[in-house]
């Protein structure tokens, strides 16, 4: 919205700042910020009256867990407020981009706070139905990927681009957006699986978040296409708007997540921040650069394919328990431990994931 201000500027004054992405990107962030700092305590006070016992305990976690009985969930209320308005403030109105980004996270925001409802209100582990939850999670990804094929251009409609290969594409046609769905519901799934301790999911995706805004930026010029050699895509440039806000977000959050948490994000926020991920990813056409960027979220969702698919045919066990941050808990690794070694893979995905930009 602010951006409109450049309207009142000669070319010469401080109304020209807001021309530039990286002015109102530094000003989305501090928006965020700000914004989870002055509302989390008010938020995590609202959902303890609301909650009373707060999200419910699986009974065969690590034993460790039960000390966070009465722990409020749906925390990634605060993340997803701080982004929609950094993202409605310092971004610009008539980017399509921007729009169908913060489509998918506020739809699949409302899907897990659906989730985070029926579980606390009933005081179960079980919420919406997975059968539920994918089907509206693969109509709004459904959305998103006829969304942004109609604004890619046209040499880039309806392609996967290939990183590492400098113009590699493949024409996937009609299947272009089947596969943006699955990139985008298996994205909002995986960060889902992610959370399961006190700050793991959130520094990943904050992570993501910063790669893909490089990421973004960079396909958003042509001299920095050019120079790199990857795909330009008008426009995109903008997503780095929405990107600032979700680390903004995400670190306000994160003051009150670090363990012990005073709150959980719940799929509320997992669901969101993973959609919104891979809504990004299919933006920018660089969609299996988000399975390296966040390939510690693939591990974890691979962890439990893995564990059913096993233990559904032969009665065993590959992990002691899944997702693998559980497994890692079962064999004597300490929270912190886990998280923080989680989150030093994440940033070493992330390099190698903005390697891709240049090695071609």
């Amino acid at each position: 919205m602010l951006y409109w201000l450049t309207a009142l500027s000669d070319g010469g004054d401080v109304f020209n700042l807001f021309r530039y992405i990286t002015f109102r990107a530094g000003g989305a962030f501090l928006t965020a910020l700000v914004f989870g700092f002055a509302f989390g305590p008010r938020l995590i006070g609202w959902l303890r009256l609301k909650q009373g016992k707060g999200q419910p305990i699986r009974q065969d976690g690590p034993q460790g867990h039960f000390v966070k009985a009465g722990t409020p969930t749906m925390g990634g209320l605060l993340i997803v407020g701080a982004v929609l308005t950094s993202t409605l403030l310092w971004a610009r109105w008539d980017n399509p981009f921007v729009w169908m980004v913060l489509f998918v996270t506020i739809s699949f925001a409302l899907l897990g706070f659906a989730d985070d409802y029926a579980k606390v209100t009933k005081q179960t582990v079980d919420g919406v139905s997975g059968r539920v939850r994918l089907g509206i999670g693969f109509a709004v990804a459904a959305i998103a990927g006829i969304w942004a094929a109609a604004y890619h251009p046209a040499a880039l409609t309806n392609e996967l681009a290939l990183p590492f290969f400098k113009d590699a594409l493949i024409h996937l046609g009609f299947l272009f957006v089947p596969f943006a769905m699955i990139v985008i519901v298996g994205a909002a799934n995986a960060v889902n699986l992610t959370d399961g301790l006190d700050g793991l999911a959130i520094m990943p995706v904050m992570i993501a978040a910063a790669t893909f805004g490089v990421i973004a930026y960079a396909v958003g010029r042509t001299d920095f296409t050019e120079y790199l050699g990857v795909h330009f895509v008008p426009g995109s440039g903008e997503i780095v708007i929405f990107c600032a806000g979700l680390i903004g977000g995400g670190l306000g959050f994160l003051w009150y997540n670090a363990p012990p948490a005073a709150v959980f994000m719940g799929d509320t926020g997992s669901l969101a921040l993973g959609g919104a991920l891979g809504a990004i990813a299919v933006a920018t056409k660089h969609e299996i650069v988000l399975a390296i960027v966040g390939g510690l979220f693939v591990v974890e969702a691979l962890s439990v394919i893995i564990q059913v698919f096993v233990y559904k045919r032969t009665g065993k066990r590959v992990f002691l328990m899944a997702p693998i941050h559980h497994h890692f808990e079962k064999k004597g690794w300490a929270e912190p431990q886990i998280v923080i070694r989680f989150w030093i893979i994440s940033l070493i995905l992330a390099m190698i994931g903005l390697a891709t930009l240049k090695v071609r």
